[in-house]
């Protein structure tokens, strides 16, 4: 039996409920893995609202590191024994262990601590398909990332500084543009206190930036827009504050001939190897130091509902994690 936190109807925190549930064996192409870290992310919340409706009752949860207690027929990449670590479908790594496809869970590097395992697989493997799979980014490019001093955005600016790449970060106090500087940022603009769209202006001697990476969403979309240069590239691939309203494609060409798109990694690690070799490029940045996960909260596995009020509030910073 293993402690799970579920939900049993879309809403807010206090839909969570923790269970015991029977864990059961590996089929063909799965593993079993006992969790010794949990990773918490904004698609939880979306899928726990109801943005991202689904089946209920179900366990939440993209994220998390352990060890591999089994392994069904067919698996060759894990044996029993092994540190794993994954971002991964379907939701259920609220729990203390379970049985899940094994396709996207990697293998993870002794040098890597199972807590950095948990809190930087699905953050991690976003900021590498945003800066290595999108769009080409080039050092000496200049890039906008919103929420530059959350979980995602610490990693981007240490990604984008380690690759000679100039990132603009938005950050809501002082103290969090403060971390994003800290972390690697060029230049990070306090969206509360001033117009940040003209100071991005600024920053950029009125020529706008190459690339926006945008996981706010509504709040920020126009804006984002409004900061590229001509021909820019705007990455929208997150809904913090609401989805984006419908738009007139006509404004890409009249804001000057921009781009668009609307990733999601589930889509980028969809294949094996594809994700494998994207979880070693990612391992790398870590190992070599150029990438240090920052773990800013821990709430055990009981307490998820006050994680989830925490991390909606935006009163976290870095990355946030379950201990189990």
């Amino acid at each position: 039996m293993a402690k799970t936190a579920i939900i049993e109807a879309h809403g807010g925190p206090e839909q969570f409920k923790i269970i015991d549930r029977e864990v059961g064996a590996p089929g063909p192409g799965e593993i079993r893995i006992r969790h010794k870290a949990v990773g918490l992310n904004f698609i939880d919340c979306y899928q726990r609202s109801g943005l991202y409706p689904m089946t209920l009752p179900h366990a939440l949860g993209m994220e998390a590191s352990g060890v591999i207690e089994a392994v069904g027929e067919g698996v060759t990449h894990l044996k029993v024994g092994d540190r794993a670590a994954y971002a991964a479908q379907p939701p259920g790594a609220y729990t203390e262990e379970r049985v899940m496809p094994a396709a996207q869970v990697c293998p993870l590097p002794d040098a890597i601590s199972f807590e950095d395992g948990a809190a930087m697989m699905l953050k991690g493997l976003t900021v590498q398909y945003l800066f290595r799979r999108t769009t080409p980014i080039a050092a000496g490019d200049t890039v906008l990332f919103h929420a530059a001093a959350g979980g995602v955005g610490l990693i981007a600016c240490q990604w984008a500084k380690s690759d000679g790449i100039r990132l603009i970060g938005t950050a809501g106090t002082e103290a969090k543009c403060q971390l994003a500087l800290d972390h690697g940022a060029d230049a990070c603009i306090n969206y509360r206190d001033e117009d940040w769209v003209a100071r991005l202006r600024d920053l950029t001697d009125g020529k706008g930036v190459d690339v926006v990476m945008d996981a706010v969403g509504a709040d920020t979309f126009e804006g984002s827009l409004d900061s590229l240069r001509p021909l820019g590239f705007m990455i929208s691939f997150g809904n913090a504050s609401g989805p984006v309203p419908p738009f007139a494609v006509a404004t890409l060409g009249a804001k000057g001939s921009l781009k668009i798109t609307r990733p999601t990694l589930f889509t980028h690690i969809a294949d094996h190897e594809t994700c494998q070799q994207m979880a070693r490029d990612l391992f790398e940045k870590v190992t070599a130091g150029d990438v240090k996960i920052r773990i800013d909260q821990r709430f055990p596995l009981e307490d998820v509902a006050e994680a989830h009020r925490a991390l909606e509030a935006r009163k976290t910073t870095g990355s946030t994690i379950l201990t189990v």
